[in-house]
């Protein structure tokens, strides 16, 4: 049978019709929707100065980052003014060597020294006259008798050469050597950390491996008031470079930030999330508002809170703890009121039905239900606010984040800084496990 041409489509045809309108309609939201990716990536290229910022990279400094992190520079530093030369582990007066720990690579005569570099590199000090022995380029002399003043072998200056009027930083593969009015300073590279068991202070200073131990197990007492063990021990927790002790209670204060930031928040969340909750609000007008507390807290972020907190507290450990309560009370809040919404309403019912109150029904209608969800978004800001304290540290002066931060701020203790980020990842590490751990032993029953 023929539809004649007044006749209306089949359903067939216009299903089909609908579907290909339907299918060139995506197919342009999908163009389009590509386009304003692609525009805004443009945008953000020049925006940010991604050119610009690959010019003003500064891969030489990045090596010596790098560098430092895993290596430890001996200074040969030279007062000009008064000629006196001191040799320290990273320029540091706690780490300088005495005249009979200087090591055998300097050699001191008064005020002139010598010192004796990487792959033939050498550097002396005569007088007012620094001169760097590069044994590919030449001698490179410097006066500091009246300023600075840079005289070369060869008439152009090289790329391992920084001077200006005032200054002449020189870096090779031997070392570096920096000269101002003021101060010469020659730092011989090492690879390790250097005294990251014992200090100058140490008996145990510049022992190996085998002697320590020797010394413990059978060694003549270096200490007559304590063991060899004993004082081992000793001198590595009060490590007066690496200070482990410090270290450890600077984790400890970490981890104390954390948990009371977390369980505090998750304490005061949990009663105030049955009022968020739409099916145990009291009233729409309690419910909205509530929410809106925790919108508030939960939307400003933990370092403005630290900031704010730190201004009226002063600082600590403590103000740092109650910074991540207070977002994080916004945020359990959330979490939990979310979970109150979803319990199934025949266990409470069925408390009801015995003659229970509101709050038994909570207790044992409520809480048995949501209780594993809950547990295990506390455990997951606790992981997180381990991290997260680490930062707020460094804010309000506690934990490892300010020795953290102390460590950035000297621009020489690279390798410190390396030390510590490895100690906090290792801490996020044993948090991980420990909360999982205790979601098998609480959630799951394992």
């Amino acid at each position: 049978m023929e539809l004649s041409a007044n006749d209306t489509p089949t359903p067939l045809s216009a299903l089909r019709k609908s579907e290909l309108s339907r299918i060139g309609s995506k197919r342009i939201k999908g163009f389009a929707l590509v386009g304003a990716l692609l525009a805004y990536l443009i945008y953000v290229f020049f925006a940010f100065d991604i050119m610009g910022l690959a010019e003003r990279a500064r891969m030489d400094n990045a090596a010596i980052l790098v560098s430092d992190s895993v290596t430890h520079k001996t200074h040969v530093t030279r007062d000009n003014r008064s000629g006196a030369i001191s040799v320290a582990i990273e320029g540091s007066r706690r780490a300088t060597y005495r005249e009979e720990q200087i090591p055998e690579w300097v050699t001191l005569e008064g005020q002139n020294a010598e010192i004796i570099l990487r792959d033939g590199h050498r550097v002396t000090y005569e007088g007012a006259l620094i001169t760097y022995h590069h044994p590919a380029f030449g001698p490179i002399v410097i006066d500091t008798a009246n300023g600075v003043d840079l005289q070369l072998p060869q008439d152009q200056i090289p790329g391992f050469i920084n001077a200006a009027s005032n200054r002449v930083s020189i870096t090779t593969e031997g070392g570096r050597l920096t000269v101002t009015r003021a101060r010469t300073e020659t730092m011989r590279y090492f690879f390790g950390w250097e005294m990251f068991f014992f200090d100058l202070e140490s008996p145990f200073s510049g022992m190996s491996v085998s002697e320590v131990l020797a010394s413990v197990v059978s060694g003549a007492r270096l200490d007559a008031a304590q063991s060899n063990l004993s004082l081992m021990v000793s001198n590595v927790w009060y490590n007066g470079i690496w200070r482990h002790g410090d270290v450890f209670w600077a984790l400890t204060e970490t981890v104390l930030m954390a948990f009371l930031g977390t369980f505090g928040a998750a304490l005061i969340a949990l009663p105030l999330a049955f009022v968020a909750a739409s099916n145990f609000a009291p009233s729409r007008v309690m419910r909205f508002a509530m929410r809106r507390v925790f919108d508030f807290v939960r939307g400003v972020d933990a370092l403005i809170f630290t900031i704010i907190l730190s201004r009226a507290f002063g600082p600590g450990p403590l103000t740092g703890a109650l910074a991540i309560l207070i977002t994080d009370t916004g945020a359990f809040g959330k979490l939990f009121s979310e979970a109150l919404e979803n319990v199934d309403n025949r266990q409470i019912e069925g408390l009801a039905s015995t003659g229970a109150n509101a709050m038994q029904r909570s207790r044992f209608g409520v809480l048995p239900q949501v209780m594993p969800i809950l547990l295990s978004q506390v455990l997951y800001l606790f992981e997180s606010n381990t991290r997260s304290a680490t930062i707020v540290g460094a804010i309000v002066g506690g934990g490892i984040g300010l020795l953290l931060t102390q460590a950035i701020q000297t621009t020489q203790d690279w390798e410190k800084v390396t030390y510590y980020i490895i100690l906090i990842v290792l801490l996020v590490i044993a948090m991980d496990v420990l909360s999982g751990w205790l979601r098998r032993k609480l959630i799951k029953g394992e």
